[in-house]
């Protein structure tokens, strides 16, 4: 239909409707500077919209589950379509989750499509995290964004628990029995807190609808509003970007936000959510017919929790026997040290450890540029020490699967773990320090030799060399040194850090500052940046960040 211009009635009704917003909220200039912005096209920086795309899903699939979900713990007699629990006693909770299994029309399929995108979003942030944390993106100015994404992370694993617990089967009431074991290891107020939580004794009635509005209302909300945070901060701090040619620190370059960026995630979007729908359809996940209602005097044996609670599992498996009574008070080591104090210091390390690099370093400056992992050998073994820590855990949360499985003792793999506890996180660092330092040499050789060209010529005197020719433009810009060497700053003069506390807290920055920077005799490199946009030279100046990291070092601590 057409109007009397000819321009159809549609049409001119959006393009007034248009001018309107635009008179009463300005939105045009918003749009017309945003849409340019630049968005990087390297692949990594899509871990962080699958974490997106799949907390998309969480939201809309369990919209559907909750109309069909009772969250009671009341007992009644099944009597549903599901003919081996037929005529058995279970919670109204376990009822509903098998009657959305089983007589919902699409409900065992929107069950596994929200359990499976539940498993992606938590590894999708785990892949982000450690991508951030490998190339250095968490520095200034993005610590805020950082503790954002730790936080995202431990919610992330809070709200996996709660609806691993709400179907009230055997294996998540299981996990609730740990996490009241848990609770009641906190000394003095641990009773209280399990008395509070389940609401009496366990398992009691009220711990299921709890956890219904922990998981569906209260941690949804956060998470929702801490990834818009997220989103805003990152939009008005720009991303970050590799190295590459003609690339600076205070510039970013990249596809503009539309059309190319916004079809892009559409399309991304799209192929995330069909995967997700795939792995719904073919891969049975959490099938908890299987297990049957919980019973408190029932487990099932070879329980495991779903993978990103895995290391929890595996700390209390390798914790020996170890309990102190203080004035009738038994403090249980045993569960209160791998089950609260671990991941407390787990969280609080990974949270704080932009500003524990910054205390170390003493660098100070904005960085946009991202380092390649092998320039920054400290941090990048650091990394891999945690990584192959967490793994250990990981895995021995199923030592008794690996011992059944492998024909193995169960001792001997307890043991096994208990000494990768401290040795492999050690031998990781070891391994990937020296394997960085290589890879830098290998980079300094290529930058002052060139690069093979598979070529041999002969020499007048008769041998035969290799001719070497410069490496690409784009692959050279890669091989640029980028450790600023004032960052090292020299230690301090005096020996004896007395008699002010400033000098043992001088000498401490300084050695710190040495095992994270100092490895100049072996390569020049480092990773720690540029400098206004240019490579650091090897001297450094002594009047600028040089001078001024000395002074910082060195304060109050004397020569």
């Amino acid at each position: 239909m057409a109007g009397r211009g000819g321009a159809p009635v549609a049409g001119r009704l959006a393009g007034a409707l248009a001018r309107g917003t635009d008179d009463r909220l300005g939105a045009s200039g918003f749009m017309k500077r945003n849409l340019g912005k630049a968005f990087p096209g390297h692949w990594s920086f899509l871990l962080g919209e699958i974490a997106l795309y799949a907390f998309a899903v969480l939201l809309l699939t369990g919209v559907y589950l909750t109309l069909f979900f009772k969250p009671v713990s009341g007992q009644i007699v099944y009597g549903g379509s599901y003919a081996p629990l037929r005529g058995a006693t279970m919670s109204e909770a376990y009822a509903s989750a098998l009657r959305l299994s089983f007589d919902v029309r699409g409900g065992l399929l929107m069950r596994q499509l929200h359990h499976w995108a539940a498993n992606v979003f938590v590894a999708a942030i785990c892949a982000h995290l450690l991508r951030i944390f490998f190339t250095g993106a968490f520095r200034k100015p993005r610590e805020i964004n950082w503790l954002i994404g730790v936080t995202l992370f431990g919610l992330a694993l809070a709200e996996g628990f709660a609806g691993y617990s709400l179907p009230d089967d055997l294996l998540s009431g299981t996990g609730l029995r740990i996490a009241q074991g848990i609770m009641l290891s906190i000394p003095l107020v641990g009773t209280y807190v399990s008395m509070w939580v389940f609401g009496g004794e366990f398992p009691g009635e009220d711990i299921i609808p709890r956890l219904f509005t922990l998981h569906v209302l209260l941690v949804p909300g956060l998470l929702l509003a801490l990834i818009t945070a997220h989103l805003m901060v990152l939009w008005h701090q720009t991303h970050t970007q590799f190295p590459a040619k003609d690339r600076k620190e205070r510039l970013v370059s990249g596809h503009a936000t539309f059309p190319h960026f916004a079809a892009q995630s559409a399309a991304y979007f799209l192929y995330t959510v069909g995967v997700l729908a795939a792995m719904a359809t073919f891969a049975q996940i959490n099938p908890v017919w299987l297990y049957g209602p919980y019973e408190p005097d029932q487990v099932s044996s070879g329980s495991q929790p779903d993978w990103y609670v895995g290391f929890l599992e595996g700390s209390l498996r390798l914790m020996p026997r170890l309990s102190t009574t203080v004035a009738g008070h038994t403090v249980s080591w045993n569960v209160l040290v791998p089950a609260v104090l671990l991941p407390a210091v787990f969280l609080t390390g990974i949270a704080l450890y932009p500003f524990a690099e910054r205390w170390a370093t003493g660098d100070d400056r904005y960085h946009h540029l991202l380092d390649r992992p092998r320039n920054a050998p400290t941090r990048t073994a650091i990394g891999a020490a945690v990584v192959a820590w967490y793994g250990n855990l990981w895995a021995a949360g199923g030592n008794d699967v690996i011992a059944t499985v492998f024909g193995f003792s169960l001792y001997g793999t307890t043991w096994f773990f208990r000494v990768g506890f401290f040795a492999f996180p050690v031998l990781a660092f070891v391994l990937t320090r020296r394997a960085c330092l290589s890879l830098q040499r290998r980079d300094l050789h290529v930058r002052r030799e060139g690069v093979e060209s598979g070529r041999i010529v002969r020499q007048p005197d008769g041998g035969f060399v290799e001719r070497h020719e410069r490496p690409e433009a784009e692959e050279a810009a890669l091989l640029v040194t980028r450790q600023p060497r004032e960052l090292v700053v020299p230690r301090p003069k005096h020996l004896i850090p007395l008699p002010t506390p400033g000098r043992a807290n001088a000498q401490l920055r300084s050695r710190v500052n040495h095992f994270y920077l100092d490895y100049q005799s072996e390569v020049s490199g480092g990773g720690q940046g540029v400098f206004n946009g240019r490579p650091a030279l090897p001297g450094g100046d002594e009047g600028g960040l040089k001078g001024r990291l000395k002074r910082l070092f060195t304060r109050s601590g004397g020569k």
